[in-house]
C-alpha cells in the first residue's frame, strides 16, 4: 500500500486546490473509505509538524497560505516571546504578551502573521508580529518550583520567570514523603487550555528545602531536564571499546605520531578534542595541522551511543558538574587527546603562507601521539617569555602565526565582540570560593584562530563536494533593530554610519573601545544581534564575516561537530529531512544547555550573595551604568556577571529628573548627573531567592550616592550566548 502523505502534500501544493476536509480529501486522493483512517492519521501527523494547517470547518490547508507559521517559540522575562519559523528564509515574528496565548518556552507553535496594509507603513522599520494560535509541541511537561498554599488550595510558584502564572496542584500522594510548603518540587503539567486560567498540575517529585545541600543544583537538573547517568547499553557500548587503541583501528590513517603535537585547553579541562601542531617549510611557509578527536570512529550512527549522544545534544558545562554528551569511557579516555597515548583524529592539514593567508588544505583520518598538554595559563606564561626548547619555540611561532591570520579576519570584516567571562570556582562543600575574571588573551587566541580555520576549511569543503550537512549559521541582524540601536547611540552625541555596512559597524566598536560609554553601548549592540543556531543552508556567520562556516572542532561535546564529521569523511551523515530536524534539535538543546549553565551559576551566586548578608560585611563590586530611564537606571557588575536596576524611588539624597533629551537623570537640589557610561560602586542589599531576585545598595560613586536597592537581572544579551562562534569554552 502506498504512502498517503506525498500525494497529499502535492494535493495541498497545487494552485487550484481549495481547503478542503476529509471526505472531500478522499475523493481527491481517489483513496477508497476503509483508508479515511489513515488519512485522518496522517493529517494529524502533519499538522503536529506544522507542514499543513488545519482551519475553521476542519479544513486542511498550507500554512503559508493562511499567514499561519510553524515555528520554535521563545520567551524572554516579560513575557514577549519570538518566533523562530520553521522555514529558514522567513524573519523572527515578535509574539506581544497578550498573544502568546498558553505557548511556553520553547514549544513548537503554529502563529498567524498579523500582514499590515501596504498604505500604512511607516517610515521606521517594524519587525513582523504575529499570535500563537495552537501550541504544536510542547518541550517540558515538567516545571520546576516552590510549593505553596493560599486560603483554598496549593499551587506551585515557578522557577523559571518565563512562566507567569502559578501551577494549581492537588495535595501530593505515593511520593514516599509528604511535600511540604516551601519546598522545592518537580510538577508534570496537564493539558492548560486558556491564559485566562492558570495551569494545572501534579506534584512527581519532591526536592526537599531550598536551603538545603544539593536541592539547588538538583532542582537545575531537574527544570532543564539533564540526566544524570547513561543508559545501561551505552556504558556497555562505551566501554566495548576498550582502552587503548587496537592495530586495526590504524589501518588508513596517516601516522602524525612523530610531529610535536600539543594541546591547550583551560587548566580543569578532561576532554580534550582538540590538538594542534606547526613546522615551518623550506620555502618559509607553514603546514599547520589541526587534529581534531575522531569520535566517529567508535560512535556509529543508529547504535545507542549515537541514539543517546543525539538526545543529550551537547555537554552541559553546569558550575560544579559536567553533564557529558558521552560517557567518561570516551570523553575523558579513548578519545580525549591525553598526552602520552596514541589517539585518533581527524584531521586538517593547511599550507600557510608567511602572512597567513591558506595555499593549501588536506583532509584526512590519522593517528597521533601528544607530547604536552598545556593549560591557558601555561601556554600565556611561555608566550611572555623565551623559548627555552623547541615545543615551546612552536608555541611562540604559532602565536605570531595566528596573530597575522587574526588580523586578517578583522581586516575582511569579522566584529570584535567578546567580552571577559567569569569563572565561579566552588570549594568542597559547594560553595563559591572565588570568582575569577577570565580574559580572551593570546592563548586562548592562538588556539581560537586555528579552529576558525579548520571550521571555515571543512564548510567549504562540504559546499564544494555539495554534500547533506549541518552548519553554523549567525544571520544578519533585523534592519529594525539596528535603526533602533542606531537611534541609541546617536543620542549620545556619537557619530554612527549606516550600520548596515559592515565597515561602519567595526568603526563604532572600536569608537566604543576608547569610551567610558562603551562598554554599556557595545552590550546593547549584542542585544541587537540575532543568536547563533545550526541549519541544513550554510548562511554564513555574521559575526565572523564568513560565508562558509560550520562546527568541526568538538564532536566530544557537540553532536552537530560529530555529524559534520561524517558528512566530511563517512558520507553518512543523513538525509537533508533528517538533518534539519537534528539541526533543530541541537539548536534547542544547546539553548537549554546555556540557560541551565547560566542558572547553575546564579543559584550559588544567590548563596554566595546570602552569606555576605549574614556576614554583615557585603562586598563592594565597582559597576557600570548601562541604561537611564524616568524610574531609575540599570547597572551592570561585571564582578557577579549581574546587571540590575536602581530604582530612584529608593535614591533618597535628592529627587531626581528624567531628562529625556540627555538621556540622563539630574538631582533637583544637588544637580547630580546620573548618565550612562558612569562608573558607581554597589553592595548587596537583599537576596529573594525566591524570586531570583537580588538587591543591592549604591555604595558610591563621584559625589558619594546613599544606599539605594535595586532589583537585578540577568543579562541576556552576554557576548557568548548571542554570538555564540567561540570555537573553545
Amino acid at each position: 500500500m502506498k504512502d498517503i502523505t506525498t500525494p497529499l502534500l502535492s494535493l495541498l501544493a497545487r494552485k487550484d486546490y481549495l481547503p478542503a476536509a476529509v471526505p472531500e480529501l478522499l475523493a481527491q486522493l481517489r483513496l477508497p473509505p476503509q483508508r479515511r483512517q489513515e488519512l485522518q492519521r496522517a493529517l494529524r501527523e502533519l499538522e503536529q509538524t506544522g507542514r499543513i494547517a488545519r482551519i475553521k470547518g476542519d479544513r486542511y490547508i498550507q500554512p503559508q497560505k493562511a499567514d499561519l507559521i510553524p515555528g520554535r517559540i521563545r520567551m524572554n522575562r516579560q513575557g514577549k516571546g519570538f518566533l523562530q519559523p520553521d522555514d529558514s528564509g522567513l524573519k523572527e515574528i515578535v509574539i506581544p504578551e497578550n498573544a502568546t496565548g498558553t505557548a511556553l518556552h520553547e514549544d513548537r507553535v503554529l502563529v498567524r502573521r498579523e500582514v499590515r496594509p501596504k498604505g500604512l507603513r511607516s517610515e521606521k522599520p517594524e519587525p513582523p508580529t504575529g499570535e500563537v494560535v495552537r501550541i504544536l509541541e510542547r518541550r517540558r511537561s515538567r516545571v520546576v518550583g516552590t510549593l505553596q498554599r493560599s486560603r483554598e488550595f496549593l499551587f506551585v510558584v515557578p522557577d523559571d520567570p518565563r512562566i507567569p502564572h502559578d501551577i494549581y496542584v492537588p495535595a501530593p500522594r505515593d511520593l514516599g514523603r509528604p511535600a511540604r510548603v516551601g519546598e522545592k518540587v518537580v510538577v508534570e503539567l496537564l493539558e492548560w487550555r486558556s491564559r485566562q486560567m492558570n495551569p494545572e498540575g501534579e506534584i512527581i517529585e519532591v526536592l526537599g528545602e531550598p536551603d538545603a545541600e544539593g536541592v539547588d543544583m538538583l532542582s537545575v537538573l531537574r527544570q532543564y531536564e539533564l540526566p544524570l547517568h547513561f543508559p545501561k547499553p551505552v556504558l556497555h557500548e562505551a566501554r566495548s571499546f576498550g582502552t587503548s587503541l587496537q592495530p586495526r583501528d590504524l589501518h588508513g590513517r596517516t601516522d602524525c605520531r612523530r610531529h610535536q603535537v600539543i594541546t591547550i585547553d583551560p587548566d580543569d579541562a578532561k576532554d580534550f578534542d582538540d590538538a594542534i601542531c606547526l613546522e615551518q617549510t623550506d620555502h618559509g611557509q607553514w603546514r599547520l595541522w589541526v587534529h581534531i578527536a575522531d569520535v566517529s570512529h567508535y560512535v556509529k550512527p543508529g547504535t545507542a551511543l549515537d541514539t543517546e549522544a543525539r538526545k543529550r545534544g551537547n555537554s552541559t558545562y553546569l558550575v560544579d558538574r559536567v553533564i557529558p554528551m558521552l560517557p567518561e569511557a570516551l570523553s575523558n579516555e579513548l578519545c580525549s587527546l591525553k598526552p602520552g597515548v596514541d589517539r585518533l583524529t581527524k584531521c586538517v592539514e593547511f599550507l600557510i603562507a608567511d602572512d597567513g593567508r591558506v595555499q593549501q588544505t588536506k583532509f584526512y583520518p590519522a593517528v597521533i601521539h601528544s607530547q604536552r598538554r598545556f593549560s591557558y595559563q601555561e601556554a600565556f606564561a611561555i608566550l611572555q617569555r623565551k623559548p627555552s626548547n623547541p615545543i615551546e619555540q612552536m608555541l611562540h611561532h604559532a602565536h605570531a602565526l595566528a596573530q597575522r591570520i587574526r588580523r586578517a579576519r578583522f581586516k575582511a570584516g569579522s566584529l570584535e565582540l567578546d567580552f571577559p567571562e567569569m569563572k565561579i570556582r566552588l570549594d568542597d562543600h559547594g560553595r563559591v570560593a572565588a570568582i575569577e575574571r577570565v580574559q580572551n588573551d593570546v592563548s586562548h587566541q592562538l588556539i581560537e584562530e586555528c579552529m576558525l580555520l579548520a571550521n571555515e576549511a571543512v564548510a567549504g569543503r562540504l559546499m564544494q563536494l555539495g554534500r547533506p550537512a549541518v552548519y553554523r549559521v549567525h544571520e544578519e541582524p533585523d534592519f529594525a533593530r539596528l535603526t533602533e540601536y542606531r537611534e541609541e547611540v546617536l543620542s549620545h552625541n556619537i557619530a554612527c554610519g549606516n550600520l548596515r555596512q559592515r565597515p561602519e559597524v567595526q568603526r563604532l566598536l572600536h569608537k566604543l573601545g576608547t569610551l567610558s560609554i562603551g562598554p554599556a553601548l557595545k552590550i546593547g549592540f549584542l542585544k541587537s544581534l540575532m543568536r547563533a543556531r545550526y541549519a541544513v543552508e550554510p548562511l554564513g556567520h555574521y559575526g565572523l564575516a564568513k560565508k562558509k562556516y560550520t562546527h568541526f572542532t568538538s564532536p566530544i561535546r557537540r553532536y552537530s561537530d560529530l555529524v559534520v564529521h561524517r558528512a566530511l569523511f563517512d558520507q553518512k551523515a543523513g538525509s537533508p529531512a533528517a538533518l534539519k530536524q537534528t539541526a533543530d534539535h541541537v539548536s534547542t538543546t544547546e539553548r537549554n544547555s546555556a540557560d541551565a549553565e547560566r542558572d547553575s551559576k546564579d543559584v550559588k551566586l544567590f548563596a554566595f550573595l546570602q552569606a555576605q548578608l549574614a556576614s554583615g560585611r557585603p562586598e563592594r563590586y565597582p559597576a557600570l551604568v548601562t541604561d537611564v530611564r524616568n524610574f531609575g537606571f540599570f547597572v551592570d557588575v561585571p564582578g557577579l556577571a549581574m546587571s540590575g536596576l536602581v530604582p530612584l524611588s529608593m535614591v533618597e539624597d535628592d529627587f531626581y529628573v528624567f531628562d529625556a533629551a540627555r538621556a540622563h537623570l539630574v538631582g533637583r537640589r544637588t544637580r547630580q548627573v546620573i548618565r550612562l557610561g558612569d562608573n558607581v560602586t554597589v553592595q548587596v542589599a537583599k537576596v529573594d531567592r525566591f524570586r531570583k531576585q537580588v538587591d543591592f545598595r549604591l555604595a558610591g560613586r563621584a559625589g558619594q550616592h546613599p544606599n539605594a536597592a535595586p532589583r537585578t537581572r540577568r543579562d541576556p544579551g552576554r557576548a557568548g550566548q548571542r554570538f555564540g562562534h567561540r570555537a573553545r569554552r
